[in-house]
């Protein structure tokens, strides 16, 4: 049996990316984000989820993509990193995608210096980036979450 490869995918600007499976708790529509004095550029501010404070993390500052500002039809993909829950605010969240192992070619083949990405997914109406949440914020900016997420 061949394995397989589930990922979450969403859109950026007509873009497809998308997360593995495993690390999306939920996907939920935005809601208002609540500005964290010195948290890092790339985390947009919090978020109420059940109680639980969760860091909104603005994935167009770190893809260098226009900003925009939070619009209704946004959404918030709920994931888990080694050692947080985060948000990410996306366009839309659009299906859920299942690769062959085979289809997905290793990141270091084709994109070696860009950290965050795990892989390219081969499909067959385009390709998809497949991005590793444990990556995706660097080593300074998980250190000034921190230290922003302690103060509040």
């Amino acid at each position: 049996m061949k394995e397989s490869v589930q990922l979450v995918a969403f859109m950026l600007d007509e873009q497809r990316y998308g997360l593995r499976l495993s690390v999306v708790e939920r996907v939920v529509r935005a809601v208002e984000v609540i500005s964290l004095p010195s948290a890092p550029d790339i985390v947009m501010g919090v978020i109420n989820l059940a109680g639980q404070v969760v860091p909104v993390v603005n994935v167009r500052r770190r893809f260098r993509l226009p900003e925009k500002e939070l619009g209704l039809d946004d959404q918030l993909i709920i994931a888990k990193t080694v050692g947080r829950t985060v948000a990410l605010l996306v366009d839309s969240a659009s299906s859920l995608v299942k690769v062959s192992a085979g289809d997905v070619i290793h990141a270091s083949k084709i994109l070696p210096r860009i950290d965050y990405i795990d892989g390219v997914a081969k499909l067959e109406d385009g390709m998809i980036l497949i991005h590793d949440l444990d990556k995706f914020l660097s080593l300074e900016e998980e250190r000034a979450l921190d230290a922003a997420m302690t103060v509040e």
